[in-house]
């Protein structure tokens, strides 16, 4: 199919998936994914296999601009400002969700998958999902503090942690590809520094190449006078940043994290973020609906099994993690009890997490892919009901006036 046709119905197809999913009460990234699940290759095959695979540029570049806009919300007063108890529930709440779904799906595994070998297969599938089930999806979550105006200890802990846990979920999964790579590639017994000092040396690479596109952003904007033109600029800036670090095969998502952060740190100019706002919405319809794209029916079956595992662990992992982080931290009650309700929803960065790790890791990919698929769609079906409920119990939110 001509990739201009393609793009056509991936954008309007998204948009009215996303607006009959606003209709129903359902997060609209739900909405777009199913769309894309119903236009891919093994349902109604309107959007061919090799289309598909041509397209995965946008997922790079709407990764890209995802990362750019999460390192804007790490600002500095605000992690300063950051308690005892955050530091601890963002800690374990993550690692909780890793061990857990890491553990669960790797003892697991030879029940659902049979004739595979563990550290070559059942090992690396379960440690890069369970890498991947840190992350949590700020957007829902913001969008239920807003329509229920929500104010109190708990919703200010839970926006500090989801703004901190994206990137702990990318600095995990590079470490777990580090590691796993190796042992994928029949290594056995990798060196330490092929399991920790390679992901290192990515992480730093990562950072510094962000660093130097932050810096030049930084003072390239400076010298732009209109808001049109800073479109142009921001744009540009992190669309070579995408490059370079796909080109030397680090991560993308943390350089542009990192450009963000300094960003919003030192410029301090709200419309280095609004602009890319502007056109979020069309770069979003475009990755969510390519994440449906790559969903294969064929796998179902297995791939049903493990996002119900993954969705299960997740969870439990998450919850007891943060029970345990706010106990040890001596936080408010009402944190105590209901946060690990809320940080459930996850979305953009998992998905673009795991169409980079379906890539790399082509032996167990498909089913990997389309596990964390059908997870994310039941987890955007479940997670925001549970995040309401957790704000009202924690009376911080008030209820719509009809």
């Amino acid at each position: 199919m001509n990739l201009i046709l393609a793009l056509g119905i991936i954008v309007v197809a998204g948009f009215l998936g996303s607006l009959a999913a606003e209709k129903l009460k359902l997060p609209r990234i739900t909405g777009s994914i199913v769309i894309g699940v119903l236009l891919s290759p093994s349902l109604l095959n309107i959007i061919h296999a090799e289309t598909v695979g041509n397209l995965d540029i946008i997922t790079d570049i709407a990764l890209g601009f995802i990362a750019y806009l999460i390192g804007g919300s790490l600002k500095m007063e605000s992690l300063r400002g950051l308690g005892r108890s955050i530091t601890w529930i963002t800690f374990l709440q993550s690692l909780g969700a890793w061990l857990l779904v890491t553990l669960v799906l790797a003892l697991l595994g030879h029940l659902i998958i049979p004739n595979e070998t563990f550290w070559q297969w059942y090992f690396p599938l379960a440690f890069i999902i369970g890498a991947i089930s840190c992350a949590t999806a700020p957007a829902a979550t913001m969008a239920i503090i807003s329509e229920y105006k929500a104010k109190g200890p708990l919703t200010t802990t839970l926006l500090a942690v989801v703004a901190l846990d994206d990137a702990i979920a990318v600095i995990a999964f590079a470490i777990a590809s580090g590691i796993c790579q190796p042992l994928v590639g029949g290594v056995n017994s990798p060196s330490f520094y092929q399991m920790l000092g390679v992901p290192f040396l990515h992480i730093v690479e990562s950072a510094a190449i962000g660093i130097v596109f932050g810096i030049a952003l930084m003072y390239i904007s400076r010298l732009v006078r209109t808001r049109e033109l800073l479109l142009v600029v921001v744009f540009g800036v992190i669309m070579l940043c995408v490059g370079l670090t796909s080109y030397l095969g680090v991560s993308s998502i943390l350089a542009s994290m990192v450009v963000g952060f300094i960003i919003v740190n030192k410029v301090k100019r709200e419309e280095m973020f609004l602009v890319v706002e502007e056109v979020e919405d069309v770069l979003f319809a475009m990755f969510f609906v390519l994440a449906g794209l790559h969903f294969d029916l064929s796998v179902l079956k297995v791939a049903g099994i493990l996002a119900l595992l993954i969705v299960l662990t997740r969870c439990m992992g998450k919850y007891s993690g943060t029970r345990l982080g706010a106990r040890i931290s001596h936080a408010p009650d009402s944190v105590k009890k209901y946060l690990g309700f809320a940080l459930l929803p996850k979305a953009g960065v998992t998905i673009g997490l795991v169409l980079m790790s379906a890539i790399e890791f082509p032996t167990f990919g498909t089913v990997m892919l389309n596990a964390v698929l059908a997870s994310t769609i039941i987890n955007e079906l479940v997670a925001p009901p549970l995040t309401k409920y957790a704000l009202f119990k924690a009376g911080e939110a008030r209820a719509k006036v009809s």
